[in-house]
């Protein structure tokens, strides 16, 4: 079974999106959509070499509603900015913060989470010294971004995507 589907929950999930996307519960939809969905997990599994663990997903839930509040803030906050604030007053700069966070795909969320909220740009992660370079549109305090970064972001990710006996690694 390992061998034709590799991943069964992306299997059910790439079925479900392609019925709704075609809105029809027909059974050539669901002939072509289980054909795709057995296929690109196969075709793609070179591309995924990690295999994914979610270790609580409860924190995932918790850290994404989180982020859609501090996106809509965020929104809020940086059309204040761009409407109301004279562009010499604006202090646009680069951070560093250090980083804790090795799995990958904790990193790929973290960067998805940073790049959606607007305001900020993910730009590298250093790899010599495990660093996130970091753009701000409006910086005013360097230690409250790392603070927030470390404790609102990279740690509840830490608990969902390398669990509680990993979290402490460096």
């Amino acid at each position: 079974m390992s061998a034709i589907l590799p991943r069964p929950g992306l299997s059910l999930l790439l079925l479900c999106i392609w019925l709704l996307l075609n809105q029809t519960l027909a059974p050539a939809h669901f002939l072509l959509g289980g054909i795709i969905s057995i296929a690109v997990p196969l075709l793609t599994q070179s591309l995924m070499p990690h295999k994914l663990r979610l270790r609580n997903p409860v924190a995932l839930m918790r850290l994404l509603t989180w982020a859609l509040v501090e996106i809509s803030r965020s929104c809020f906050n940086v059309s204040m900015i761009i409407l109301f604030r004279q562009r010499e007053k604006v202090n646009s700069q680069f951070i560093y913060i250090p980083l804790d966070m090795h799995d990958p795909y904790g990193l790929a969320m973290l960067s998805c989470l940073i790049n959606c909220t607007p305001g900020t740009v993910w730009v590298e992660v250093t790899p010599e010294k495990h660093e996130l370079y970091l753009h701000v549109f409006d910086l005013h305090d360097e230690a409250w971004w790392i603070n927030t970064i470390k404790t609102r972001y990279e740690k509840p990710l830490m608990d969902v995507f390398e669990g509680a006996a990993d979290a402490g690694r460096t």
